[in-house]
């Protein structure tokens, strides 16, 4: 099952999210990717994002370039996971048949909140939102094994 992480850009919350996932996650069954709803063409990973996957977790996302979600991602994917309830708001509004899939991060890891983008903000602003993100996929890693397990 691929689990699709979502955020405006795709240049730092989503594929900070996918690199942190697939790097945490054990079970062969499941994967990541990202996108963004509003992809400015060829753009590369925010070097802080970057930055901070290198010296957390030694992933290089150097190369990445970013991707322009489409309703074949959406409904391909067996979650959708978002940064905002805004984000989930507008693509339930667009794809009204993925309702029952899309979460924000938060939710669906049982935290309060959201994913607040980074872009633009310094070092700092990255890591924290590092942490965040690698929180919440810890949690997201053990309700799916769990879900899997009682199902």
């Amino acid at each position: 099952m691929n689990i699709l992480f979502v955020c405006t850009g795709n240049t730092c919350r989503s594929c900070m999210a996918e690199a942190i996932f697939n790097n945490l996650c054990d079970v062969e069954y499941l994967t990541s990717s990202s996108c963004g709803i509003s992809v400015i063409r060829n753009s590369e990973a925010s070097e802080y994002a970057i930055k901070t996957l290198n010296e957390k977790l030694k992933v290089n996302i150097s190369n990445r370039r970013a991707v322009q979600l489409t309703k074949e991602h959406l409904k391909e994917a067996g979650y959708v996971l978002v940064m905002t309830k805004g984000i989930k708001n507008l693509l339930v509004k667009k794809v009204p048949e993925i309702a029952d899939r899309v979460f924000t991060v938060n939710e669906f890891a049982e935290v309060s909140g959201e994913i607040n983008d980074p872009y633009g903000m310094d070092m700092r602003v990255y890591e924290d939102t590092f942490i965040q993100l690698n929180n919440c996929i810890i949690n997201i890693l053990k309700k799916l094994k769990e879900d899997r397990l009682t199902n």
